[in-house]
C-alpha cells in the first residue's frame, strides 16, 4: 500500500496562550498540514481527522512508543521520558526551550518555532490522529505524492532515529507493513543487545521481572513498555494495591483493557496472554514488544498460519549467503546451498523465500531440476526475493510447502558489504 506524503509545520507552543498549548512528548507532536484535504483523504471506516480549532492535528508515530511524560495524573520514568521528548524536539530543529513552572509539560518559550516537516501516512487511528513516519525539513517530492516506503525512507524517519538512540519502545500495529516491521524489530533487538539508551534499565520483559517492592506507585520510576504502564495506571486507579487481580481485571473488558495482539506464533491473543504475574507485586512479559502486533479495536483480523516446522532429516542446507553485495543489489544477492546426502535431490516445485514470504522457484534461479549428491549450488536471487541489510530470514520450502531449512541474520551482519555470511 502506498503512503501519502503530506507537508506542513510542527507546532509545540501557542505563543498567545502558552499554558493552553500542546504538551509534546517523545512520540506526540502537533502538525499543521499545508493542505488539510490530504489528511481528510486518509479517513477510513468513518474515522475522521481530529483537527483542532487552529487547524492542527496530532501525529501518532508509527512503530514507536516513548515513555509517558504525562498520562492522566501519572508519568513514567522521567529521565527517559524527557530524554525522548528533548531528543525529538532537538532533531526537529527547536532550540532554547523553556518549560512553564506551573505546568512542566507546557512550553513557556521557544526559538525557531514552528518548524517545517512532513509525514508519510496511509491511515488515521481511532482517535483521528495521523499514523505516520515523521520527518524534519522539506521533501523534494510534491505535496500529496504517493510513495512506496523503502528501507531508506524508514531509516531517515524520526521514528527510526528514536529507536536507534534507544529512547523508545517498539509498538507495532497492523497498519505497519510486515517488511517495515522486520526492519524496526531487528533495530530494537540490536540496540537492546548493545545496551543503548533505556535498555539496560528496562524491566518487566522476558529477561527481567519487575518488582514493586514499595507498592504499585513505584511503576512511575521503572522503565516499562508504555502500553503495559498505561494498563497498570488504570488498574491502580480502580483501587487495587497488588497485581493479584490484574489478569481477571483485564479479561473483564476485552475492548478497553484486554487489547488483541498477534502473538509470535501467529495466534490471535490478548493483553492477558503477554503478561505473567509471578507474585502479588511482581510481573514480567512473556514476549518482547517487537515480537507482537497490536490489533486496533474493531479491526477484523485472522490469525496468521502457524510456522511450519523444518522437516526431519533435511538433505539440502543453507550454508552461506551474500546479503549485502554493495552497490546494485538486485541480481547480485546469492544464497549457497549444500546437498549433504549421498543422493541427488530433485528440487522441482521447491521455492526460496525472504522474511516477508516473497518467494521464487528454485529451479528457475538455478536453471536446473537437480542438486547432485555432495554438490554446492549457488542461487542468484532476482527481484522476487530481496534480502534486507537490516536483518532478514531465508527459508527453503519443498514442493509440499514443507520447510526444509531456515536461517536468519542480524542487522550487524547485514551491514558488512561484500561479506559472505556462513551459517
Amino acid at each position: 500500500m502506498p503512503y501519502r506524503l503530506i507537508k506542513g509545520e510542527f507546532h509545540v507552543h501557542y505563543p498567545d496562550l502558552p499554558l493552553s498549548g500542546p504538551e509534546p512528548d517523545g512520540d506526540t507532536i502537533k502538525f499543521l498540514p499545508d493542505n488539510p484535504s490530504l489528511v481528510d483523504a486518509l479517513s477510513t471506516a468513518g474515522r475522521g481527522a481530529a483537527f483542532n480549532r487552529r487547524g492542527m492535528i496530532n501525529l501518532r508515530f508509527e512503530g514507536i512508543d516513548a515513555l509517558e511524560t504525562h498520562f492522566g495524573e501519572s508519568h513514567q520514568n522521567l529521565n527517559w521520558a524527557e530524554a525522548a521528548r528533548d531528543e525529538l524536539l532537538a532533531r526537529i530543529g527547536f532550540t532554547n526551550i523553556e518549560f512553564a513552572e506551573r505546568n512542566p509539560n507546557k512550553i513557556a518559550s521557544i526559538d525557531n518555532h514552528p518548524q517545517r516537516g512532513y509525514v508519510l501516512a496511509n491511515n488515521l487511528d481511532t482517535f483521528g490522529r495521523i499514523i505516520a513516519f515523521v520527518y524534519a525539513g522539506d521533501a523534494q517530492q510534491v505535496d500529496g505524492a504517493q510513495l512506496f516506503i523503502e528501507e531508506a525512507h524508514v531509516e531517515a524517519s524520526l521514528n527510526y532515529q528514536l529507536l536507534e538512540a534507544g529512547l523508545a519502545y517498539p509498538a507495532f500495529y497492523t497498519s505497519l507493513p510486515a517488511d517495515l516491521r522486520i526492519i524496526l524489530a531487528q533495530l530494537v533487538r540490536d540496540k537492546r543487545q548493545e545496551g543503548t539508551g533505556l535498555w539496560p534499565e528496562a524491566t518487566a520483559n522476558t529477561q527481567q521481572t519487575a518488582s514493586f517492592t514499595e507498592g504499585l506507585a513505584e511503576m512511575e520510576e521503572l522503565v516499562l513498555w508504555p502500553k503495559l504502564f498505561r494498563r497498570l495506571v488504570s488498574y491502580v486507579g480502580t483501587g487495587f494495591t497488588t497485581l493479584a487481580q490484574l489478569d481477571t481485571w483485564l479479561r473483564e473488558d476485552p475492548v478497553n483493557r484486554d487489547d488483541r495482539v498477534l502473538l509470535p506464533s501467529g495466534e490471535l491473543g490478548n493483553m492477558h496472554d503477554i503478561i505473567d504475574v509471578v507474585a502479588p507485586l511482581q510481573l514480567r512479559m512473556n514476549y518482547e514488544p517487537e515480537d507482537l502486533v497490536i490489533v486496533p479495536d474493531g479491526e477484523i483480523v485472522l490469525p496468521l498460519p502457524p510456522p511450519v516446522k523444518p522437516s526431519i532429516g533435511k538433505n539440502i542446507r543453507i550454508v552461506a549467503a551474500l546479503v549485502n553485495p554493495g552497490g546494485k543489489e538486485t541480481g547480485e544477492e546469492r544464497v549457497t546451498l549444500l546437498n549433504v546426502s549421498p543422493h541427488d535431490q530433485d528440487i522441482r516445485g521447491w521455492t526460496i523465500a525472504d522474511g516477508i514470504s516473497k518467494s521464487a522457484p528454485l529451479t528457475e534461479l538455478l536453471n536446473s531440476d537437480i542438486i547432485a549428491a555432495g554438490d554446492v549450488a549457488q542461487v542468484t536471487l532476482d527481484s522476487r526475493v530481496r534480502l534486507n541489510n537490516t536483518g532478514d530470514t531465508i527459508t527453503l520450502f519443498d514442493s509440499n510447502s514443507r520447510m526444509i531449512d531456515q536461517i536468519s541474520y542480524t542487522r550487524k551482519e547485514g551491514q558488512e558489504e561484500g561479506v559472505t555470511l556462513v551459517f
